[in-house]
């Protein structure tokens, strides 16, 4: 296979940027596709080429995998990177650009397919043996079938969308009485969501940790895998910290949990970068839960314990190119966090809170790391994910990585939106996370709105009731009377203000 001369980026924001930088250090030259929102990205600047493809929904332009092919073909290029997100595990696009003799940089549109649908997935990684929650080995249409499993179980179970994913389509059950509802509800919107209605049943896992392995694998059957990242705390069943290594894993479960991960790999014929996720209980027991065929948001924090960088490994594979990094060769180096800076209010659900960064100074320092796609000035735009940016840390313990990111957090400056930066420091100086005791359910447990509203500092508080009092006293006296004692104090208030 010929070496990459083009690579045209099929997505935008801090994922776009990442992959045409890498691709420009490797003498590589980079095609931008770009809605017409995003007509001034970073993304788009940086690129050596660009092109739009369409209005802001993503329907009509990031996910019009015709149109991007065109592109493809105008521009000269050889292949395409598809990110994460839009078309990243689309396994028809990934046969589009193979059947338009373009390279995908990424897994087959087989693997894609197997991987990109749960029962499928489990019917697949059976053979190797690998650890799995009880639950229904195929998708249940019957009412009355799924709730004689559910019984088989045991309660709490939790039904789930075959297809689904980012907790669409996902109901627990805590008993019997409730099961006809919340079946008939799953249904729903997994069809509203995903366009199948098909759910299957498991056991609950009733405190799970949510820890996933990083995986490359190369065309020529060599598969590796580069340790564990914990992506426990998430709100709405989406992630929003997340590091390397685990604060729970022993040795021995960490390479259990690598083999497997490796086995589910091997057993679609993966080759580029995936993630094998599981859950584990409070045990420490590891079941597998879905592989994610594309590169994640979080791959970072795995590149800064293991110093590999995927993205460049991802495009050698792409090119035919054999592993030359062996398992004995990786070891966990240092602890990586990273939090994701979203456009959204912690205080109000959670919700985006779009609008324009009118200051946005990113932290520095040693071991501090920004991925991003704004700058300050530019708006946040309402048509695609609210992601602003991803505050990685590195340092040699987790503590030391945790003091790291508290001190990058305070010393990263956004006005102008709401961000979950305030959350994410509250995040690293609860006990629960700085201890190593917790879980998927962290947000339910420990965080209400309340613990984010800035009370009133005790010296200006002091301040404010003496101007208080003087002002009640001087309304007692006659019109006329001094007012130097009251500029006094105001102007003590203005420079506590300033300080």
């Amino acid at each position: 296979m010929p070496s990459i001369k083009k690579i045209l980026v099929a997505n935008r924001g801090e994922i776009a940027l990442r992959v045409m930088r890498t691709a420009r250090e490797m003498g590589i030259k980079t095609v931008a596709v770009y809605s017409e929102p995003d007509r001034t990205a970073l993304h788009v600047r940086y690129a050596d080429e660009s092109v739009c493809i369409g209005p802001a929904a993503s329907s009509e332009s990031y996910l019009r995998g015709d149109k991007i092919i065109e592109v493809c073909k105008q521009l000269g290029v050889d292949a395409i990177h598809p990110g994460y997100g839009f078309l990243s595990e689309n396994a028809r696009f990934s046969q589009m650009v193979k059947d338009a003799g373009l390279i995908f940089i990424g897994p087959s549109a087989q693997s894609i397919e197997i991987m990109g649908d749960k029962l499928s997935a489990k019917r697949t990684v059976a053979k190797y043996n690998i650890p799995m929650v009880p639950g229904t080995p195929d998708a249940v249409e019957d009412r009355a079938e799924a709730k004689l499993i559910a019984n088989q179980i045991g309660y709490p179970v939790l039904i789930k969308a075959s297809a689904g994913g980012g907790g669409k389509g996902m109901r627990i059950v805590e008993n019997e009485e409730e099961f006809d509802e919340q079946m008939e509800r799953a249904v729903s919107e997994a069809i509203s969501s995903f366009g199948d209605g098909a759910v299957f049943v498991e056991k609950y896992v009733a405190s799970p940790r949510h820890v996933e392995i990083q995986v490359l694998g190369d065309q020529h059957g060599n598969i590796i895998h580069l340790f564990e990242r914990e992506c426990s705390v998430q709100r709405r069943h989406q992630k929003v910290v997340e590091e390397a290594p685990s604060s729970c894993l022993t040795p021995e479960i960490r390479e259990a949990m690598g083999k497997c991960a490796i086995d589910v790999a091997r057993s679609c014929g993966y080759y580029g970068a995936g993630t094998v996720e599981f859950i584990v209980d409070e045990k420490l027991n590891f079941y597998f839960l879905e592989m994610n065929t594309r590169l994640q948001v979080e791959h970072p924090v795995s590149e800064m314990i293991t110093g590999v960088d995927l993205v460049r490994q991802m495009i050698y594979i792409a090119e035919g190119k054999a592993l030359e990094i062996k398992q004995e060769d990786l070891k966990i180096n240092g602890h990586a966090m990273e939090v994701r800076v979203y456009a959204e209010d912690p205080t109000n659900n959670f919700l985006p809170d779009v609008g324009t960064l009118h200051t946005y100074i990113r932290p520095q320092g040693n071991g501090v790391r920004v991925d991003d796609g704004f700058e300050q000035g530019m708006a946040i735009p309402i048509y695609y994910d609210p992601m602003i940016a991803k505050l990685i840390t590195y340092a040699a313990t987790r503590q030391e990585s945790i003091d790291k990111m508290v001190r990058a957090i305070d010393e990263y400056e956004i006005t102008g939106v709401q961000t979950t930066l305030g959350f994410c420091r509250f995040v690293m100086l609860h006990e629960a996370f700085t201890s190593g005791q917790f879980d998927t359910h962290f947000v339910k447990h420990y965080f209400t709105p309340e613990v984010l509203k800035k009370g009133i500092d005790e010296e200006e508080a002091q301040i404010a009731a003496a101007l208080v009092g003087y002002l009640m006293e001087q309304a007692k006296k006659p019109v006329g009377g001094s007012t130097g004692a009251a500029g006094s104090v105001k102007s003590k208030w203005k420079a506590n203000r300033m300080n």
